[in-house]
């Protein structure tokens, strides 16, 4: 059976490709909507964001050790020690050129993370689609032999029936000949015919 088609919307396509600049320049502007509140030089705020930020990259850390490590959680925490560490800066800075160097280097790690896993996406789809088109391919060659054979079964039906409908014909019309006689041709040495008329009796 064939799956139904569904276009996806240009926005579905350009959303992914946009998060990674969305998300550095929401935590860059929250940033320095802070600062404008009072977080510049402000050495507690400071303090606080390093602790945060240590903390959710130590968490990462400990994500991603060992065998069992969970991939999805440490890069989790990462982003969030990452973010906390630009709107620290954002916020503490007096000027722009710091935040926005932190913003454009975190925008192309964001990049960079967010390219390994859209080519093993885009991989995984390829596999998936040529899984599907062999196994499409398989089933259709399996339909088309059932078919053929199908095919063929009700010819060959229709070829008996054909030929029934013949016989009957046939013995039918030689028992109205005149003069047709089963025995006499039984006599002669001729097999004995299966049907018996009224000539017959």
């Amino acid at each position: 059976m064939n799956e139904p088609l569904v276009a996806r919307h240009w926005l579905a396509h350009a959303a992914p490709k946009v998060a990674p600049v969305v998300a550095t320049s929401t935590v860059l502007i929250l940033g320095r909507i802070w600062n404008a509140n009072g977080a510049e030089h402000s050495v507690g705020n400071a303090a606080l964001m390093i602790v945060l930020a240590a903390g959710s990259a130590t968490a990462g850390a400990f994500a991603s050790a060992g065998r069992s490590g969970d991939g999805i959680v440490a890069g989790t925490a990462f982003a969030t020690s990452g973010s906390l560490a630009l709107a620290g800066v954002a916020g503490y800075a007096d000027g722009w050129s710091l935040p926005v160097l932190l913003w454009a280097v975190a925008t192309a790690v964001a990049y960079g993370i967010a390219a390994r896993h859209w080519r093993t996406d885009r991989r995984d789809t390829l596999a998936y689609e040529r899984g599907t088109a062999v196994r499409a391919a398989e089933h259709g060659h399996v339909e088309r032999v059932e078919a053929l054979r199908a095919g063929a079964q009700i010819e060959s039906a229709r070829a008996g029936a054909a030929y029934a409908e013949q016989l009957a014909t046939a013995l039918i019309t030689r028992a109205t000949l005149p003069g047709f006689n089963a025995r006499a041709l039984t006599h002669a040495g001729l097999p004995e015919l299966p049907a018996h008329t009224e000539h017959d009796q």
